[in-house]
């Protein structure tokens, strides 16, 4: 009589943890889902279950990662701004001072200007009348940080050595800012007004001429 084969008796290896590069990939598909759905309803539009649902995670992973819809919003600012203003150690370049403010005025304005971040700024300034956390995570993760950047760069002893000595230093971070940023009431009303690329870093430099000679 013949014996049937033996039934293996070995259990299945279990699946093991998710390396760490798919980990960080999942995070940022959660991230490109937040903001994609931030900036077609706005912030209060859409609820944490949405978000999971589009990333395919759980609402538990969203709070674990980021401590709610705030943090995740905070996050994708975050993300944009690394994406499209790659200027991260500005204080500590050793640069001309004209160099220096030169790329980073070129950055922030192309910044300032990208679609999606003048989508986002529209809708903090639509929502956080209502929304405290989310004009506080705005600010945190983008003004806050530019502002904190440019105070140590205009504090280098080297640099405040080359400015005029009656310059209030504590208010050129919002004095540059301003001169970068240009009209923005006409840009956020009337977006097809903007000028085109060449016209606006002409106007750029020239506001740039006006910053320069206000300190120096």
């Amino acid at each position: 009589m013949t014996k049937a084969p033996a039934t293996s008796t070995t259990a299945p290896k279990p699946a093991g943890r998710p390396k760490a590069s798919e980990v960080e990939a999942r995070i940022q598909e959660l991230i490109d889902a937040a903001g994609c759905l931030f900036l077609k309803h706005g912030y209060a539009g859409v609820s944490l279950e949405a978000i999971a649902r589009e990333a395919r995670v759980a609402v538990r992973t969203i709070y674990v990662k980021f401590g709610g819809k705030a943090g995740l919003l905070k996050a994708v600012l975050q993300a944009r701004r690394e994406r499209f203003f790659p200027v991260g150690k500005m204080d500590v370049d050793q640069r001309p001072i004209r160099e220096v403010i030169d790329e980073f005025a070129g950055y922030f304005y192309d910044m300032l200007c990208e679609p999606d971040a003048m989508t986002l700024q529209r809708v903090v300034m639509a929502e956080a009348g209502s929304s405290p956390e989310l004009a506080e995570a705005f600010y945190e993760a983008g003004p806050r940080m530019t502002r904190e950047m440019l105070e140590r760069y205009f504090a280098r002893p080297d640099v405040r050595a080359q400015l005029r000595s009656d310059v209030p230093v504590a208010l050129l971070p919002s004095h540059l800012i301003a001169c970068v940023n240009g009209d923005p009431v006409v840009r956020y009303l009337f977006p097809d007004r903007e000028p085109p690329r060449e016209e606006a870093r002409r106007m750029l430099a020239e506001r740039l001429e006006l910053f320069y000679r206000s300190i120096f």
